[in-house]
């Protein structure tokens, strides 16, 4: 391993509790954080620190022995911020108390999660990783990943700090009671409500959980592949939104009507990923197909029903 010691925000989240589980399980020492306790497993709770990372002297709680920083921790949900876009400062402001967090305690390598929205709407449909620019940056949230990014790579050219920067795409699975629009619809579903698809020719890179996990865990494994390299993880094939509710509500008992409304403000509308760099580099390969993993998803969650009265019908 190149490293074995780990800081991992936004650690009781989805992807932050099913990368714990899979780091733990291979012997890495990981140490999360959060501003709010593990709710999935008692193990990932007892070793979460309860820390708001936008106040730069709650991180002096920390232990400062670590090998890495994993930065997952984010307000994340691009519509809400565009109604609240001081929620991007936080993000914005979390990434460099981080940041500084590593520069002081000599913490070398910082893995830092962005997103598909950088890439903003163009006339294209699938994006490699250079397609990104400030300047089709089309709400709050966009603007907080792309100024992360920005101060990331800063920060490994100026501090000797090595920076890996991941972009995903709509992941989805197990672990997220958020009302992200794959929960969001199996609770629906489940409730016979109507299904609201924003964008009538919308087409998106779902990414099921456990290939969003790979991709990070060859990531950690072969770091020094990887240092200061920018990779999208993310399926590589396009689904539509339309197709998305017909194939929950095929696998719901329910039957949902399907609405369409105009796609919302600042979110992007086409974006498959091109994940050929990491394919070659790191040899990732995800092995859940669409259908297979909403047919996981649903599955998950109908066998959880508490998990689906979480979820905000928003």
């Amino acid at each position: 391993m190149t490293f074995e010691t780990i800081l991992l925000t936004g650690s009781s989240g989805m992807i932050g509790t099913a990368l714990a589980e899979r780091l733990r399980s291979e012997g890495y020492d990981v140490t999360g954080v959060d501003i709010a306790p593990n709710p999935w497993s008692d193990e990932l709770d007892a070793a979460t620190e309860i820390v708001d990372l936008r106040e730069k002297s709650a991180l002096k709680r920390l232990p400062s022995h670590f090998d890495a920083i994993i930065h997952l921790g984010a307000h994340a949900r691009v519509h809400q911020l565009v109604e609240r876009p001081e929620l991007a400062m936080e993000n914005m402001t979390m990434t460099f108390n981080l940041l500084e967090f590593a520069r002081e305690n000599g913490i070398s390598n910082f893995l830092f999660a962005s997103s598909r929205e950088v890439y903003g709407n163009t006339n294209r449909i699938v994006y490699d990783e250079s397609a990104t620019y400030a300047d089709t940056s089309e709400s709050p949230y966009t603007a907080s990943k792309i100024g992360g990014e920005s101060m990331v790579t800063a920060y490994s050219q100026c501090y000797d700090m090595t920076a890996t920067i991941v972009r995903f795409s709509n992941v989805y699975g197990r672990y997220d009671t958020a009302d992200r629009v794959v929960p969001l619809f199996i609770a629906r579903c489940h409730e016979d409500l109507d299904l609201t698809v924003y964008g009538a020719n919308k087409v998106l890179d779902f990414t099921y959980i456990d290939d969003c996990i790979d991709g990070l865990y060859k990531i950690i494994e072969q770091q020094h592949k990887v240092e200061n390299t920018t990779l999208n993880i993310a399926s590589g094939q396009g689904t539509s939104l339309l197709e998305l509710a017909e194939q929950v509500n095929d696998l719901t008992p329910g039957d949902s009507d399907v609405l369409v409304e105009p796609t919302r403000m600042g979110e992007v509308s086409r974006y498959v990923a091109d994940i050929e760099r990491a394919k070659r580099i790191l040899d990732y390969d995800p092995q859940f197909s669409f259908s297979e993993g909403i047919d996981e998803a649903v599955t998950w969650y109908l066998e959880r029903p508490s998990m689906l009265e979480q979820i905000p019908f928003s």
